[in-house]
């Protein structure tokens, strides 16, 4: 393998860049796939994505959402090349965690599975704001060939019943194993990786969870599954990815599952960088790939933009809040020569959220 691989990101299609990767090396992989929605696979462009000229999907929902299911299957045939692939480039023991969608999980699981790797469980990202997608067929009957009073009054005993998209409020997660060689003990000796950290703890101390929440939902909820959902800070300067996951959920998964102190964390569909700024933050050496130059620029970016490394365990005392990163500097240097144009004192600054 070449060297230049660890910590970097590389621009290229996935099935032809792992192949750069010696068996048996990677510790944990975390990554949000395409899911082969309308106009949304593996070599998907966000400008087509967000030209809806040619789209025909319900206005209110974002470009790319049509789906049938042949795009699940496409979605297997395709998905399961690629975790054959991480499968020989994980170490035996080493974890997969997968983010999907509710409708593709079956398939995406059943891919994994096939590859060869373990399903372990299903972890639950929950979340409360999320623009619901069902539509109500007004604009249809108005098309109907009947008088006014007939239009009015099937709206009138349709009121309230659309089409049958239910709000998302969980984004589930593949948590895969490959095989370990002998047993957990031998295997961790060996491999460095196939156990978790029950140490590292959700909400308030609480046990490590399959279910994670991203916001505030309720005081009993938050106590054993609050995980911060990510800042305009946190997701970077001008991130227009669509699939932003929080940092404190990707570092979360790492501390979870990464033993060695030199663990290698792969992120095959890198997008905007989180993974790989997690890894960092908590000192792993990491790969990303990603077909799209843009978000490859600017995950280097965005790596390149953190002056130091985020603090990972609350012994050390420091929060996220202490970290600058370039962007912060800019911005707040921006603001002082503002006030100064304008007289004004420069001991007021706002305070900049994080890193990221």
């Amino acid at each position: 393998m070449n060297e230049e691989i660890i910590n970097n990101i590389i621009k290229g299609d996935v099935l032809e860049t792992l192949p750069q990767i010696k068996d048996n090396i990677i510790d944990v992989i975390i990554t949000d796939p395409p899911y082969f929605l309308d106009k949304l696979d593996n070599k998907w462009q966000e400008d087509k994505v967000s030209n809806t000229k040619n789209c025909y999907v319900v206005t209110s929902l974002p470009a790319g959402m049509k789906y049938d299911k042949e795009q699940g299957k496409n979605f297997y045939a395709w998905y399961i090349n690629v975790s054959k692939q991480l499968f020989r480039v994980l170490k035996p023991g080493g974890y997969f965690f997968s983010f999907s969608s509710p409708r593709l999980y079956h398939r995406m699981t059943c891919a994994i599975e096939d590859a060869g790797f373990d399903i372990k469980d299903c972890f639950m990202w929950l979340y409360t704001q999320n623009q619901p997608k069902a539509m109500s067929l007004n604009h249809f009957i108005d098309k109907l060939k009947c008088d006014s009073k007939t239009k009015q009054e099937i709206k009138n005993n349709l009121d309230g019943w659309k089409t049958p998209q239910i709000k998302s409020c969980f984004e589930p997660i593949v948590m895969a194993q490959k095989p370990y060689e002998g047993t957990f003990l031998t295997n961790i000796i060996k491999n460095k990786v196939g156990l978790i950290n029950t140490k590292i703890l959700t909400g308030k101390g609480m046990f490590p969870a399959n279910v994670m929440t991203t916001e505030h939902i309720t005081e009993s909820i938050d106590k054993y599954f609050l995980v911060s959902k990510p800042k305009k800070e946190e997701k970077g300067l001008d991130n227009k990815h669509r699939t932003v996951k929080p940092l404190d959920l990707c570092k979360h998964l790492v501390r979870l599952t990464a033993f060695s102190k030199d663990a290698i964390i792969l992120d095959p569909f890198i997008g905007s960088g989180t993974t790989a700024v997690a890894a960092k933050a908590l000192g792993k050496r990491f790969i990303g790939i990603d077909i799209n130059e843009k978000y490859v620029l600017f995950a280097k970016n965005r790596l390149n933009s953190i002056d130091r490394i985020i603090t990972y365990d609350t012994k050390e005392n420091l929060t996220e809040h202490q970290q600058i990163s370039a962007f912060d500097k800019k911005k707040k240097y921006m603001i002082r020569t503002k006030r100064k144009k304008q007289g004004r004192s420069n001991n007021r600054l706002p305070l900049s959220a994080g890193v990221l």
